[in-house]
């Protein structure tokens, strides 16, 4: 598929679902050419399994280079934060990434889990970070 920049695809609040979410992420990784990406799946509770696809589809988007993804309350945890990571370290020329992870339930393995993966994207020059959680009081 010949795509080139995919300026928004905004799914906010749809319960796609780990499986939907898990089948985007192998639709986008037949997008070879895709260097640009903004990517809304805020409230989807795409979970840990639906992180870890989408990051694995992402690893194949090898021409990736700008990608923001907006993953707000999805209850990832830390399993899925290590697993988005993964797949998105083997994007090899990523090199402007915007995450909000925002209340998603990581905690310090996630996020160290997360940090560690992301130390491999050698390309990284710019990253933006949410990883925010609620707080009661």
């Amino acid at each position: 598929m010949q795509i080139n920049y995919c300026n928004l695809m905004e799914y906010c609040g749809n319960q796609i679902g780990a499986n939907g979410a898990s089948d985007l992420g192998s639709g986008l990784a037949n997008c070879t050419n895709l260097s640009n990406l903004t990517l809304d799946l805020s409230g989807n509770q795409i979970g840990a399994n639906g992180a870890s696809g989408l990051g694995s589809g992402l690893a194949n988007s090898t021409n990736l280079s700008n990608l923001t993804l907006d993953l707000y309350q999805n209850q990832i945890g830390d399993e899925g934060a290590s697993g988005l990571g993964s797949g998105l370290a083997n994007s090899t020329n990523l090199s402007n990434l915007t995450l909000n992870l925002r209340n998603n339930q990581i905690g310090a393995n996630g996020a160290s889990g997360l940090g560690s993966a992301l130390a491999n994207s050698t390309n990284l020059s710019n990253l933006t970070l949410n990883l925010r959680q609620k707080l009661l009081t």
